[in-house]
């Protein structure tokens, strides 16, 4: 028996959202020579602004990477903020190693917490932190390595669903509570913090904050691309059949255990890579990033945004963390309320999201 799974054309659906997402990131893409005018200008966009919507870039990456692998492999992971936080905490050990005797102590080689803590050496596993390529290499390895080896005994044993779910979240606890301890070597639940250059450039400077954020802008963009691209592949198309019935995929031949570890290692990695963009625009990484909080927290972002469809995460990212923004300022203690009822909303009267709600004004227009 042969299977033809031949790509489908593009939709209509389809081609306006790509359309859109250009218009979106060139408007993006101007925010910050916008920021550079007069502040007395009228088109003078505020610091805060291009702070905070880097910020959202590097959740997009996030939710993407959480999409590739709940929206099309069908691995509702509940963990990966854990993947988010130590891409963040390997950026953050190279930002430590930049400081130098510029510290509180001035150790020439000890970050100052180390120094408060009585360390004598520098640990085995922050040597090479001092380099900026070792360091990204890291950012992709460390979530990729742990990705593979909870994807490979979880996905052979044939956990799925709920309990897969369970698993992942159990994961970021563990290494939250690992994290929060001070001889491990990661400061302790007061984390990482008072940063002070990287690649040579000062940060807090409006120079660093546009390259970290046109550097955010990048990733999303071609992480964007890659995920769409493997979606479109044959590849792509049986990891959506595993999705629907992994059964009658396995029963058919297909390896499902190396399909699916392949899209959550992509993932992980790709979440690595939005928790190193994320910690230098913000200043500071500790164990809280490992929230499991968190990690529910961005698959709303993806259920509301429209599960399956790449461009509905982004969305979903940009439009929950932007409600998150205002109604944080203006009434901080209804978040939580309408964190919860928004998911209950769309899980009831919008299953496709945001996405599938334009979907159906489009058809209606049309009929």
């Amino acid at each position: 028996m042969s299977v033809a799974l031949s790509a489908p054309p593009p939709s209509r659906l389809r081609l306006g959202l790509r359309a859109g997402l250009g218009v979106a990131v060139l408007l993006l893409a101007a925010l910050p020579t916008l920021n550079a005018l007069p502040a007395d200008h009228a088109l003078h966009v505020s610091d805060f602004i291009v702070s905070v919507t880097g910020k959202w870039i590097c959740y997009a990456i996030l939710a993407l990477s959480l999409d590739l692998a709940w929206g099309y492999a069908g691995i509702l992971s509940l963990g990966h903020g854990a993947f988010f936080a130590l891409g963040g905490y390997a950026m953050g050990m190279h930002l430590m190693r930049l400081i130098g005797p510029r510290g509180a102590y001035g150790h020439p080689v000890l970050p100052d917490f180390m120094v408060f803590l009585g360390y004598t050496d520098l640990p085995w596993f922050w040597q090479g932190f001092q380099y900026f390529p070792y360091a990204m290499l890291m950012v992709l390895l460390v979530p990729g390595a742990l990705a593979l080896v909870v994807g490979f005994l979880a996905f052979r044993s044939r956990i799925t669903g709920v309990y897969l779910s369970i698993l992942t979240q159990a994961m970021t606890y563990a290494l939250m509570l690992a994290f929060f301890r001070n001889d491990m070597g990661f400061g302790g639940n007061n984390g990482f913090t008072d940063f002070k250059e990287l690649l040579g450039m000062p940060l807090g400077t409006p120079a660093a904050r546009a390259m970290l954020f046109y550097a955010s802008l990048v990733a999303l963009v071609g992480s964007f691309l890659i995920c769409a691209a493997l979606t479109r592949t044959k590849y792509g198309r049986v990891l959506t059949a595993i999705r629907d019935a992994e059964s009658r995929a396995r029963f058919l031949g297909y390896d499902t255990t190396q399909h699916k570890l392949f899209a959550f290692v992509l993932s992980a990695m790709l979440a690595g890579l939005a928790g190193a963009l994320y910690v230098p625009q913000v200043g500071i990484i500790n164990p809280g990033e490992f929230s499991p909080g968190n990690s529910i927290e961005a698959v709303i972002w993806v259920a509301v945004g429209g599960r399956g469809t790449l461009a509905g995460a982004v969305l979903g990212a940009f439009s929950v963390n932007a409600l998150k923004t205002w109604l944080t300022s203006a009434a901080p203690d209804l978040w939580l309320f309408v964190l919860g009822g928004l998911f209950v909303a769309v899980t009831l009267f919008l299953p496709r999201g945001l996405i599938g709600l334009f979907d159906r004004l489009r058809r209606r227009r049309a009929s």
